[in-house]
């Protein structure tokens, strides 16, 4: 076996095993964590480490406290440009729908990055991908959604099946490709397209894993949604929504209903929609960005955990509605926006967050067996991280057993 390690001195580890509600982080104090070819073998008090490990290479925590590797399951990565004059816009009472309606939002992301090459997306997706590193996130979904044609979806996918071999993290990719519809298209030719085209295009090179849309007024309907999300269902796309965002659109029965494997933003979802999300085992994400930033009421993730579903915590990084890739802050203001515990939102931005994008048996909690990725975050315990926000407190990143920085 090779690269066989021991981490130790942890003051404070938080599991964040699969047993247990929202808010059960399997908290330890005084642990170590050893592990071999990149998965974790043992799990427990230091003083307590088995003989056989002995010799192991030792690495220190530090007394500092130990976290799985975060999960960011919602973002846009790739994008051209910025949106800095709408957000003067919004503070001046302007809305989302009138800085839409006025040829901005998407649509205007969407001809920066119809301009912007791939070797220009790719430069700018190392570059957060990098930043996230820092901040201890070890794996990253990335949508598409601001090329909105054929070759421009399809070259947005093929920047992140470029960047997976170039960055340490893991890069899940969804297809987003019902964002809004573009300028020249009709809906119905457009839907055309992405279900007879794009997503068969997809399916074989294998670009992507999801199939989401966005159901919302000004986008599209819940008719809209069957038929996408059927068509890549039928390709071996699973499901993804974005839904009730800027109303209840009826959002969470509609997700139940698809079988998605998660439903995002929810601002406005009914107790009823919840829940069906939680009959079906949907995950909802709470993307406390977008809330802030278009002045939104924030998700309810309280009465969303009371209904039994499971919540996880994602930055939207995109240039419009949540132009910030940090994801322990969208943490912070999980908890004091939407009410969530620090363990609850830690929580949900590892395990819940890896369910959301169906990878939680490889990661997202420290358990045996599953990769050993985790962060070292320089706090007594996660209460304290994130009530005391500061700037950046990850000072150890750890993937696959190799610490990354």
């Amino acid at each position: 076996m090779h690269n066989q390690g021991i981490l130790t001195d942890i003051g404070f580890l938080a599991t964040c095993h699969e047993t247990g509600g929202q808010g059960d982080i399997g908290p330890m104090e005084s642990a170590s964590i050893a592990f071999s070819d990149g998965r974790i073998v043992w799990v427990g008090a230091a003083d307590a480490l088995p003989g056989s490990y002995a010799d192991w290479n030792r690495y220190s925590a530090g007394g500092k406290t130990v976290i799985p590797g975060l999960v960011d399951c919602h973002t846009h990565l790739a994008f051209g440009g910025w949106r800095a004059d709408e957000f003067r816009l919004k503070m001046q009472g302007a809305s989302y729908l009138d800085i839409a309606a006025a040829g901005g939002g998407i649509r205007k992301t969407m001809r920066q990055t119809r301009g912007a090459s791939e070797e220009d997306l790719l430069a700018h997706c190392l570059h957060y991908a990098r930043k996230a590193l820092e901040l201890g996130v070890t794996a990253i979904e990335c949508k598409t959604g601001y090329g909105l044609s054929l070759e421009d979806e399809l070259k947005i996918l093929r920047v992140y099946q470029k960047l997976k071999s170039l960055v340490p993290q893991d890069i899940v990719a969804t297809l987003l490709a019902a964002h809004v519809v573009p300028d020249e298209c009709s809906k119905e030719s457009y839907i055309a397209m992405i279900c007879d085209e794009l997503i068969p295009a997809v399916a074989k090179e294998k670009l992507a894993q999801f199939n989401d849309i966005f159901v919302e007024n000004g986008a599209f309907t819940a008719d809209d949604a069957r038929r996408i999300l059927g068509a890549g269902q039928a390709h071996g796309l699973a499901a993804k929504l974005h839904i009730d965002q800027l109303s209840d659109g009826n959002g969470g029965a509609l997700a139940a209903e698809v079988g998605a494997v998660s439903a995002d933003h929810l601002e406005f979802t009914s107790e009823e929609g919840m829940r069906a999300m939680a009959s079906a085992g949907v995950v909802a994400v709470c993307l406390p960005f977008a809330s802030l930033y278009l002045n939104q009421p924030p998700m309810k993730a309280r009465t969303f955990i009371e209904a039994g579903v499971e919540v996880a915590v994602a930055t939207d990084f995109n240039p419009g509605s949540a132009p910030s890739y940090d994801l322990p802050l969208a943490m912070m203001l999980a908890c004091t926006t939407s009410r969530l515990t620090p363990a609850e939102s830690l929580k949900g931005a590892t395990l819940y967050a890896a369910k959301a994008i169906q990878m939680s048996k490889e990661y997202g909690s420290i358990e045996v067996g599953k990769r050993a990725n985790f962060a070292v975050i320089d706090s007594p315990n996660v209460d304290q991280w994130l009530y005391h926000f500061q700037p950046n407190q990850c000072v150890q990143t750890w993937i696959n057993g190799q610490q990354i920085l």
